[in-house]
């Protein structure tokens, strides 16, 4: 089947690295899947040119907003997936919300990652559409290659520090991940204990708020911030850091948490239904809920290696039994299956 597949685009990000992974599975079951961004698209009049030139007879939507609301009307069926933005900010619109209402309506299936996503979207946007929750799929392949001593003198951090301690985090550069949330606290955490290093690394996707996070950060002791790489070097990275931190504002499903926990590294997460939705406190992760709290916590966490061993081998255990890569490639290619056959009706 000839099937177009709509995503936001931004390359590392971690929509575009699961737009790519839903594509694979997709084209591993023979299908013809033509993945462009939502982004070059401005009306659903586009679409239908697109839909008529490449001859595609079924759809894929990743964010109900950006995405979905181009899908409607073609007379193709199409499933839609949802991002979390979509959720957590775009539903708090009427108008959007109003208009994601209808998408819900047309489409033959809506993915929602955690129950807390599915709640949302048939609760909020008043839809009694079921929702589906499929296995995310996680899968990494940190570069055996990978210089971790060379990355560190490139980030300009002291490599002579007795037990260094990197704090990781991983995120585009725009509000709702709020990089800039612990930065304050953990500047004046490094002065006390020169051994511990927060790493920032992530696309420049809001060049306003680029700039706010650059001119923080060349002001902040012991915090560094790191242009995107490549995804093996980015698991690289996760690998030989000491812990992951995610300080978003809203998570729809968080990848780098769950990289981080098949990697076998303890994960401090900001408290919010994303994340407690794949972190449970003190067993797979850490959660916080202030600058001051993680700022505690990362120091029990530093102090207490029988802790980082149980949040680091319940973490592992957690994501083979939840995120199975088999199992998400099962679970989507029997989705599209339920739109080639509404396709040949």
């Amino acid at each position: 089947m000839r099937l177009l597949f709509l995503a936001v685009l931004r390359p590392h990000t971690g929509n575009a690295v699961t737009a790519g992974r839903l594509r694979d599975h997709l084209e591993a079951a023979g299908h013809m899947c033509v993945l462009r961004d939502a982004f070059d698209f401005e009306s659903p009049s586009e679409i239908a040119n697109l839909i008529v030139g490449e001859n595609l007879e079924a759809a894929l939507a990743l964010h109900l907003y950006r995405g979905g609301r181009l899908l409607q009307g073609h007379g193709i069926p199409f499933g839609v997936i949802f991002g979390g933005t979509d959720l957590n900010e775009d539903a708090n619109h009427k108008e959007k919300k109003e208009v994601m209402g209808k998408v819900l309506e047309e489409a033959r299936f809506a993915v929602a990652f955690t129950e807390a996503m599915k709640d949302t979207a048939e609760w909020g946007l008043g839809t009694g559409k079921k929702s589906v929750r499929p296995w995310y799929g996680i899968a990494t392949i940190p570069n055996a290659d990978f210089n971790w001593n060379t990355f560190l003198q490139q980030s300009e951090i002291d490599q002579s520090a007795d037990d260094l301690h990197i704090f990781l985090v991983i995120c585009g550069l725009r509000p709702v991940k709020d990089p800039l949330y612990l930065v304050d606290a953990f500047s004046e955490w490094h002065q006390e204990t020169p051994n511990v290093y927060m790493v920032i690394v992530g696309p420049e996707v809001d060049p306003v708020f680029t700039r706010e996070v650059k001119d923080r950060v060349r002001r902040a002791s012991g915090v560094r911030l790191i242009r995107e790489m490549c995804q093996e070097d980015l698991h690289a990275v996760v690998k030989s850091c000491f812990a992951l931190v995610n300080s978003s504002v809203s998570e729809g499903m968080s990848a780098a948490i769950l990289e981080a926990m098949d990697l076998e590294v303890p994960v401090l997460a900001r408290n919010i239904p994303g994340n407690s939705a794949v972190v449970e406190h003190g067993v797979t992760g850490l959660l916080f809920s202030n600058p001051q709290e993680f700022i505690q916590l990362a120091k029990r966490l530093v102090s207490d290696p029988a802790l980082e061993k149980e949040i680091v081998t319940n973490g592992r255990e957690y994501v083979r039994t939840h995120h199975s890569w088999q199992v998400e490639r099962d679970t989507y290619q029997r989705l599209i299956g339920k739109l080639e056959a509404c396709s040949e009706d």
